[in-house]
């Protein structure tokens, strides 16, 4: 296999990666349900429908395979499913509370500049009565 090609087939693929051709085939395939592709972005095909891949889309494929066949375990889509839940909880669950961070700074500031404006307002009464 040369280094220096732009494109490869997906043989080649299969040989670099160590995946079965069809297992790349179903991933760049249509889901005959919603009638989109599975994962987009995968290859460039042809008029005739010869799939070809460049660096871009074979580190793509390396990035599947890494996250379904991880510590040599195959991650089937339940557990898959689970650890993007897992990790979208995660997510929210750090987002809510930088958004608690927030209001509760938005509130030390609002307390801060209403006693500033209370402080201006009496020195202003007092000029005036004066």
């Amino acid at each position: 296999m040369q280094k220096n090609k732009q494109y490869y087939n997906i043989k080649e693929v299969s040989k670099i990666l160590n995946l079965k051709e069809h297992v790349i085939r179903h991933w760049d395939s249509v889901d005959p349900k919603t009638n989109k592709l599975r994962i987009d972005g995968l290859s460039i095909r042809t008029k005739g429908g010869t799939r070809y891949f460049n660096q871009n889309h074979i580190k793509k494929l390396l990035n599947i395979k890494n996250i379904l066949f991880e510590e040599g375990k195959h991650n089937y889509s339940l557990d898959l499913v689970k650890k993007i839940i897992s990790s979208k909880t995660l997510e929210k669950k750090i987002s809510t509370d930088n958004n608690y961070a927030n209001q509760i700074k938005k509130i030390d500031l609002n307390y801060n500049n209403q006693q500033k404006l209370k402080k201006v307002v009496n020195k202003l009464q007092r000029l005036l009565s004066d």
